[in-house]
């Protein structure tokens, strides 16, 4: 099995479990229903995982987007269910260059991330108060747009001994997916929910080819991010 293959079953894997694991639930436990919708918005610090390798630092970016989740039911102390998220989510790398140059280099890609996520939840049932909450699941991307920034003057051939493929070499392919999971605390209150999560993503896919013939064996993205989600129930 090759490399892509691996990475394709891995995503099969999760997604198969996630959706097994939700109605699993849902059959043993006693039921309630809870369904609500909000906003979110948060930042990025993303790299890319090359090879060969590129010296980085995280670049910081955006992210924000729209929110659904619904509670299907409560097993023992831990509440579960699904939540489904549309974001516009800003990531690239931010090269360490270190030639004794000074010159500077970033690219950002901007995508539009559906996660669907397992949602868990530790805490009290009903009514206000303080929940440690849990989101794990499979995600797919969309590459809407990416743009290079370079440091004028600019001259990467005093680099003899470093990756310079990159440069001006626009994403192959706009499709992306990967797992993406985090926890973090919410906050139940009479005017809503507020949330606020850390998150980590593995891209499991190359937005560079990587057939034996190209440069980049490999080409992923992962991110760490931090967000405040505010959501009012619509049925509770």
């Amino acid at each position: 099995m090759n490399s892509r293959m691996r990475k394709l079953y891995i995503f099969i894997v999760v997604a198969i479990c996630y959706m097994w694991a939700v109605p699993a639930h849902a059959q043993l436990q006693d039921q309630r229903r809870n369904f609500a919708i909000g906003v979110n918005g948060g930042v990025n610090l993303s790299s890319v995982s090359f090879q060969p390798n590129i010296k980085q630092t995280n670049l910081i970016g955006p992210e924000f987007g729209i929110t659904a989740r619904y509670i299907s039911e409560k097993y023992f102390k831990m509440i579960c269910g699904i939540q489904a998220e549309i974001n516009f989510s800003q990531r690239g790398w931010k090269e360490l260059i270190e030639d004794g140059s000074n010159d500077t280099y970033h690219r950002t890609m901007n995508y539009i991330e559906i996660p669907l996520l397992a949602h868990l939840a530790f805490g009290k049932d009903k009514g206000n108060g303080v929940r440690f909450v849990l989101n794990l699941g499979p995600q797919i991307g969309f590459l809407i747009g990416e743009k290079e920034y370079k440091s004028d003057p600019w001259d990467p051939t005093h680099r003899p001994q470093g990756t310079v493929e990159q440069y001006g070499k626009m994403a192959e392919r706009k499709f992306d997916y990967g797992i993406i999971g985090g926890g973090g605390l919410e906050l139940r209150t009479g005017i809503g929910n507020f949330l606020l999560e850390a998150r980590y993503y593995y891209g499991l896919s190359d937005f560079f080819n990587n057939s034996k013939k190209d440069y980049f064996g490999r080409s992923g993205h992962a991110y760490i991010g931090g967000r405040i989600t505010y959501l009012f129930d619509i049925v509770k």
